[in-house]
């Protein structure tokens, strides 16, 4: 096997290429972004992992997404959350209608996206404002698919004794309800959480 040998990028090239390795740098601040999860053992989940397990439902229910654009579904779930990178995650419990942290979180977004060349920044912005209007089927999917993720964490995570299954029960479902698949999805991760309800209520 025979190489060629790679020729020098042009300025603008090289411009480009460190521009996406600095945006690339400063979300990886999402692998410390902890969550109010916890995983099966134990310790605080972070907000990356909380999207690799999201982009891997994505993946795995791809046959049964017909009419669906898959790469701008997983698109939406890799950058969903991106924005906590700069200020944190909130859990659910602490979220409020007017609490501002929609905002605060897309302004994170445009802080951490001014590393990115136009053009990749503005799709970025504009996946991150699809997700949260929810208007379209991916957008849909994907803000169920990240309920659903969080309720099997809920489940899957070691919690303090304390911990409110039941929470689980009435979580997202607006978000759930709105595609087959997800309705499906969310009977069986109700039906982990009874169970696991029964199991703390008998220890």
């Amino acid at each position: 096997m025979t190489y060629t040998t790679a020729q020098e990028p042009s300025s603008a090239e090289s411009d480009r290429l460190a521009r996406i390795i600095d945006f690339i740098q400063a979300a990886e601040a999402l692998k410390d972004t902890l969550r109010s999860g916890r995983t099966g053992q134990g310790r605080a989940e972070s907000t990356a992992e909380h999207t690799w397990r999201l982009c891997l439902m994505t993946l795995l229910f791809e046959a049964d997404l017909a009419d669906i654009d898959v790469l701008k579904l997983l698109k939406i779930c890799v950058i969903h959350d991106l924005g906590e990178a700069i200020s944190g995650d909130v859990p659910v419990p602490s979220q409020s209608s007017d609490d501002g942290r929609a905002a605060r979180e897309r302004q994170d977004l445009l802080t951490l996206c001014k590393a990115l060349p136009e053009d990749l920044s503005a799709e970025v912005v504009a996946l991150w404002d699809e997700y949260a209007e929810a208007k379209s089927p991916e957008a849909i999917l994907a803000k169920g698919f990240d309920k659903i993720e969080t309720m099997l964490q809920h489940v899957k995570g070691r919690n303090a004794p304390d911990f409110d299954y039941a929470f689980n029960l009435g979580y997202g479902r607006e978000a759930t309800d709105r595609h087959p698949l997800l309705r499906n999805l969310r009977l069986l991760a109700d039906n982990l959480t009874q169970l696991e309800m029964i199991s703390q209520a008998g220890e």
